[in-house]
């Protein structure tokens, strides 16, 4: 099969050879979905109507999330002679500027440079390679992103694409289930269970017919890595669905993603047709005489739909909600009562490189107790907010100041949650916890879907477990009881407390409804509901304790406990806060000290914003008034 794939390997590095080693500049635009949202294609725009004008010709692609969504709008020049370099924060009109300089008056903008893959610094522009927030990553299933244009399989061929699933129809399914086995691979759809035992356990129950199915359809609104991956390296997912096809198999395959995700959709639509025609997809696979079909459906993006069984009954055209206990598997019977194997968009992006490179080389990254890497939405009060990929047991540490670059505009880190909706919250004297699925599990938090905020000083522990608890009743299918009302009681008592009616024995109360929970639920939704509320207890009881007690919020976010006022030592009469009060809620005049007059002031937070800093007259407090 590998000969069979070596004439279209070949034909496509040579297309990608001849523009790498033409004789026209390269210029690559992120233009995935965080690229677009921060206006990349209207850069890809001035930037070819500006080639035009100038006369010149160059190669412009659009590639998939870079990672750096920090530096968005992100454009790579790559000219004959030249290693590659790479700009950020481009706008339109930055972009004219940049080309105008760089071809025409020879200036490579350091100003503009996020870095360059040269062996040596270039006239100031320093190696990508060197930055500590790219040194530390090891880029296994974004390997592609941001480097290839996700809508043409030849840049796939011509960086090992389809490798993979050549060498996989040369082995048996056995071997390739051994192979995944030995490579620790676990499923990084949030469980963690392993990969080659679930592919196993699917080879083995006997069906005149089997599906594959890869949940794409990312409930959690904070995580955007699935969809990232289907932008920008679609085919690195079709290759292992195809892959899992033949190892169970399996002739049928699924990509259920959110109907949110139009440019995912687009490019696995474009990726799918292209594998097809090249004979990679559909009947007699490279003439192995395997078959295999993919359909896209679009999910609806419920949260609950990202366990297995309320996956497949959505496909199936029903409501999604999970089975009851006790259920088989999916592995055993899934969709339409046929054995399914169900995989994540991370794991099935790390099947082929895997089979290619061999289970040594996936097992070498990472520790003993969790292999290969772990991908993560990092965002929140963080500098350097983005999409990374970190080799698994990496301190939580080196992710939040090296990788991250420190909590923002110099405040002070507090906590971080990972493992998105469902996470904990861990403080700062975890930071030295590694990041792998039973270390995060043992402290009351989890690796989950990927998800990763940072939190500093201004966060009030209370009301994040609230708002998560408040996501997560939404998001309850409101099948079973302790999930159902459960959350919505949990809900009620949080707000108590940040409203300033909290009473002694609320925490123990949230302790019991939270543990009884995770015991009574019938699906991973409802079991990891009450993380954020345990976790932010287990690590933070001092703050429920201070709003339930002495009523008062330590972060000064809840509304109900605080309140602004004005030192009359300090005001100068400026009137600007006056002025600004949308409520009027403050009196006073020219050289006389101003009033807020508590009854009528609504808390907005107004008068501290404008107040100038140098004057400060204007406080938050918090805590009955003295």
């Amino acid at each position: 099969m590998r000969t069979a794939l070596e004439p279209l390997r070949a034909k496509a590095l040579k297309k990608w050879q001849e523009m790498e080693q033409g004789n026209l500049p390269v210029i690559m635009v992120g233009a995935a979905t965080c690229g677009r949202a921060t206006g990349a294609l209207d850069v890809v725009s001035a930037l070819e109507e500006k080639l035009k004008a100038m006369g010149k010709e160059a190669i412009v692609r659009q590639v998939g999330c870079v990672g750096m969504c920090y530096h968005e709008v992100l454009v790579d020049i790559s000219a004959p002679g030249m290693p590659r370099i790479t700009y950020g924060g481009i706008t339109p009109d930055l972009g004219r500027d940049l080309l105008e300089d760089f071809f025409v008056r020879g200036n490579i903008r350091p100003d503009l440079a996020v870095g360059s893959t040269g062996a040596a610094h270039l006239d100031g522009i320093k190696r990508l390679a060197e930055r500590p927030e790219l040194n530390q990553q090891v880029k296994v299933v974004l390997r592609n992103c941001g480097h290839i244009d996700p809508s043409s399989i030849d840049d796939y061929l011509a960086h090992d694409g389809y490798l993979g699933l050549a060498k996989a129809l040369e082995m048996t399914p056995h071997a390739i289930i051994e192979e995944v086995k030995q490579s620790g691979l676990r499923g990084r759809g949030g469980a963690g269970f392993s990969a080659g035992r679930k592919w196993e356990s699917c080879l083995q129950v006997k069906s005149d017919q089997k599906y594959v199915i890869c949940n794409a359809d990312e409930g959690d609104p904070g995580a955007f890595m699935d969809r990232s991956v289907l932008e920008g390296d679609p085919h690195s997912v079709i290759e292992g669905m195809i892959i899992a096809g033949y190892a169970i198999g399996a002739n049928k395959g699924y990509v259920y993603v959110r109907a949110e995700y139009p440019l995912a959709i687009r490019q696995l639509r474009r990726g799918i047709a292209q594998a097809k025609e090249m004979g990679l997809l559909g009947d007699n696979i490279l003439g192995s005489g395997f078959s295999f079909e993919l359909e896209i459906f679009p999910g609806a993006g419920a949260f609950v739909c990202g366990e297995s069984t309320a996956l497949v009954l959505s496909i199936e055209g029903k409501r999604g909600m999970p089975k009851p206990l006790p259920r088989p598997r999916t592995t055993e019977e899934g969709l339409w009562g046929k054995p399914t194997l169900l995989n994540n968009v991370k794991t099935f992006a790390c099947v082929a490189q895997i089979i290619h490179h061999g289970a040594k080389w996936f097992s070498s990254i990472g520790t003993p107790k969790c292999r290969g890497t772990a991908v993560f939405a990092l965002t929140g009060k963080i500098n350097n907010c983005g999409l990374i990929e970190v080799p698994m047991g990496i301190q939580l540490r080196k992710i939040i100041e090296d990788i991250g670059g420190g909590v923002a505009n110099g405040r002070t880190f507090k906590a971080v949650q990972t493992g998105g909706p469902s996470g904990g919250c861990l403080p700062s004297a975890m930071l030295d916890l590694p990041v792998d699925f039973d270390s995060l599990t043992e402290a009351g938090s989890m690796m989950g879907s990927g998800g990763m905020v940072v939190l500093d000083e201004g966060t009030c522990m209370v009301d994040i477990a609230k708002y998560f608890i408040d996501f997560t009743l939404d998001e309850s299918c409101g099948q079973c009881i302790p999930c159902r009302v459960g959350t919505e009681q949990m809900l009620k008592v949080l707000n108590d407390i940040c409203e300033g009616r909290g009473r002694e024995g609320d925490i123990d109360l949230l302790v019991e409804m939270g543990e009884a929970i995770v015991a009574g639920s019938i699906c991973g939704l409802g079991q990891s509901a009450p993380n954020p509320v345990l976790s932010t207890i287990r690590y933070f009881r001092d703050e429920y304790e201070a709003h339930i007690r002495e009523h008062r919020c330590p972060a000064l976010v809840c509304k109900a406990m605080i309140r602004f006022e004005i030192d009359p030592d300090k005001c100068k009469a400026c009137m600007l806060c006056l002025k600004a009060c949308p409520v009027g809620a403050i009196t006073g005049a020219k050289k006389t000290p101003h009033v807020i007059d508590q009854a009528l002031c609504t808390k907005c937070g107004v008068c501290l914003e404008v107040c100038p800093d140098r004057f400060g007259a204007v406080v938050c407090l918090s805590g009955a008034p003295k």
